[in-house]
């Protein structure tokens, strides 16, 4: 059987391929340190009715499957964003979302546009699903190229606001010239939303072909859990459903997201505004060091340096693991860190300190 191909010259065969060969290399270094600044995820502690619920669990919620679509969390993050349940699909963490809307929205060899750069999961779920991966450069200013994904006639458009690794948000215009000419879905990833005060939710509940996809990985502190969730018209959401599956969301995970969602909620909002003070408080202590980090509205900052990779084994060496983000486009290399307790992040101002001096 002669497989189709792609304007690209590729078959769905050959993409997959390069989407295995891709995972294989997305492999960042997960090694324990003493303080771990890397993976963008709550590092000031579990909702404390999240970490009751899972103490109280009982045998049942361990050897019996879970609700088949979470119906529970359904309601209660409908509760959270001002929606519907009927607005609302759930997965094992935001990724399963985004994979799953890939693969209900487009067929073998369309194309999805992305901002360069973005979540690097991105490509390599594109591949996965057989499409073809275009990436769209961010402005000088780190904002979205409106005219260039409108053009790019791709089936799918993936945005991330605030973006992931530079923390920068897109611009209104910019995000609404991309919904109002876009030839297919418009995703809207906003894993980092609630550190930054906005949001397209309203404007997925009222669009056809608009999803905001969100975690409680981030402000929730609720990673090891993995609890993803979109928003977006009920037939819209419904598809997505159908092509995620059932049984997604642990019983655990599940039990312990609605207890956050019910009675954390003032917990999350003050340690989310934690974070923010520190954020701007740790870049003015990266400016003070002569660097010039990127303007974040998430939970962590991007700062362009020379050597990323040296640096990064320098300060891992020291006690403090950061992301290494080499060869960024339109940035070149630089170190993507996460916001803590404020001791964390002096912790990560001296090591960073000394590195410089050394590398």
């Amino acid at each position: 059987m002669t497989l189709p191909r792609s304007a690209f010259g590729q078959t769905s065969l050959d993409l997959a391929r390069t989407a295995y060969r891709d995972i294989s290399l997305y492999a960042p270094d997960r090694t324990p340190c003493a303080v771990d600044l890397s993976d963008n995820t709550n590092l000031l502690g579990v909702p404390p009715s999240a970490l009751a619920t899972l103490r109280a669990s009982a045998e049942s919620d361990i050897t019996r499957y879970p609700s088949l679509y979470a119906a529970d969390l359904k309601f209660a993050l409908a509760e959270y964003c001002g929606a519907d349940p009927s607005e609302i699909v759930t997965g094992c963490g935001s990724d399963d979302i985004l994979d799953s809307a890939t693969r209900a929205f487009a067929e073998p060899g369309d194309t999805i546009a992305f901002p360069d750069p973005s979540f690097a999961m991105i490509p390599i779920f594109a591949r996965m699903n057989g499409l073809c991966p275009i990436a769209i450069p961010l402005s000088a200013d780190c904002d979205i190229d409106a005219d260039a994904f409108v053009t790019s006639g791709a089936r799918i458009v993936y945005l991330c606001s605030p973006n992931n690794p530079t923390g920068t948000i897109a611009g209104d215009a910019a995000v609404r010239r991309v919904i109002d000419g876009a030839r297919g879905l418009v995703i809207i990833d906003e894993a980092y939303a609630e550190f930054s005060g906005t949001s397209w939710i309203d404007t997925a509940r009222n669009r056809e072909r608009v999803l905001v996809v969100r975690t409680l990985s981030k402000a929730f502190g609720l990673a090891g859990l993995r609890v993803g969730y979109a928003i977006g018209a009920p037939a819209l959401v419904a598809e997505v459903e159908k092509s995620r599956g059932p049984y997604k969301v642990s019983s655990l995970a599940e039990r312990a997201a609605v207890a956050a969602l019910r009675a954390d909620r003032e917990w999350v909002s003050a340690h989310i505004a934690e974070v923010v003070v520190n954020r701007e408080r740790f870049a003015d202590a990266l400016r003070g060091l002569g660097l010039a980090p990127v303007p974040s509205r998430a939970n962590f900052v991007l700062v362009p340096v020379a050597d990323a990779e040296a640096i990064g084994a320098s300060m891992r060496r020291a006690g403090v693991a950061v992301r290494p983000m080499p060869g960024l486009r339109g940035i070149g290399d630089a170190l993507r860190i996460s916001i803590g307790p404020w001791s964390m992040m002096e912790r990560a101002i001296g090591a960073l300190e000394e590195s410089l001096a050394c590398v």
